[in-house]
């Protein structure tokens, strides 16, 4: 019998056959669909349009704000602005009127926070999902044809991380009622279920002012964590990272909750989280000016020849088969 598939992103290796199917892209399109990337780039008369597109399944909290910040970061780490969003929004039978104007005032206050606009989409209440889904779409818009990649790393970068990590995993998972968070610290706990707005999963401002640091280039790590985010941004280049493990900005929140529930926080939801690389002569410039604006920041690795992400004492930093999110919601469904 067909293995059927985790939940979760498709295998990498699964993934990367299908996209290798696909026939030639148009000239026009200057980067297509690949394993690793956060969006593509189309050139137009007057630029280069950037577009990317996400979903949000993994919690039916606040998904309005949570599907355009998501979608924004895949657009300001290819070093552009985000400007246009769309949404399909799929609601569950049972949803309220006051549910949808809710979703959509929260939609609207992120879109708000960074500049973009809410341009068309999609609404449906219907019996296939179980809980809000919204599946955002972002656009911006480069006049001067300019765009970073996921795949612009170079041998003798330096890699930078800006923001902490895991951000995201904390709120997701601090807000379920999951009796084993009953170990964590109650003023720990709630620092972890505000963790979505405080410190935030946006890394528009952080990834801009890297643009204009000079990075090479960007990388949103989401599912998978900063393990896959940095497996992705290793992969795509073409080269090798070597950690400096002490350096990792750990959100230790997020930390603790993934530890109550025995999950792995290198392989939990990392958005909030900021990937850069850059020369070796702008690294420290650049982690200085994050600094400046109240983004932290720190060299934790460099890039060298080879292939993969080698920890300090250079074993392979594990790749998850799945988010440690998804698992720890998956066991517990389990086990009821």
């Amino acid at each position: 019998m067909p293995t059927s598939l985790r939940h979760g992103k498709l295998p990498p290796e699964l993934l990367r056959e299908i996209l290798a199917e696909q026939a030639n892209l148009p000239s026009e399109v200057r980067l297509g669909p690949a394993l690793g990337e956060d969006g593509c780039a189309i050139d137009v008369p007057a630029g280069t349009l950037i577009a990317a597109a996400d979903p949000i399944t993994l919690t039916g909290n606040d998904v309005g704000a949570h599907a355009v910040t998501i979608n924004a970061n895949d657009i300001a780490v290819m070093g552009v602005r985000p400007r246009w969003f769309l949404a399909v929004v799929l609601l569950p039978t049972g949803t309220c009127e006051s549910d949808v104007r809710a979703l959509f005032a929260s939609m609207r206050s992120a879109l708000e926070d960074i500049g973009a606009t809410l341009v068309g989409g999609h609404t449906e209440v219907s019996g296939a999902v179980n809980q809000p889904i919204v599946i955002g779409q972002m656009m911006g818009f480069s006049p001067e044809h300019r765009f970073l990649q996921t795949g612009g790393a170079r041998a003798g970068n330096l890699i930078v991380q800006a923001g902490f990590a895991p951000i995201e995993a904390a709120a997701v998972l601090a807000a379920d009622m999951n009796p084993q968070l009953a170990a964590v610290d109650p003023e720990i706990l709630a620092l972890a279920r505000q963790a979505v707005t405080h410190p935030g999963i946006s890394v528009v401002d952080a990834a801009l002012l890297a643009t204009d640091a000079g990075a090479t280039a960007l990388h949103d790590p989401t599912e998978g964590g900063l393990s896959a985010g940095l497996h992705e941004l290793a992969d795509a280049s073409g080269i090798q990272i070597r950690l400096d493990e002490a350096a990792i900005l750990w959100f230790e929140p997020g930390r603790a909750v993934c530890d109550a529930l025995g999950a792995d926080p290198w392989g939990a939801l990392a958005s909030g989280a900021l990937l850069a690389a850059f020369p070796p002569d702008r690294a420290a410039d650049a982690c200085r000016s994050l600094e400046n604006r109240g983004i932290p920041a720190r060299i934790i690795g460099k890039a060298v020849s080879g292939s993969g992400v080698l920890r300090s004492d250079l074993s392979p930093l594990p790749i998850f088969a799945h988010d440690e999110v998804a698992r720890v919601f998956g066991e517990r469904s389990r086990t009821g």
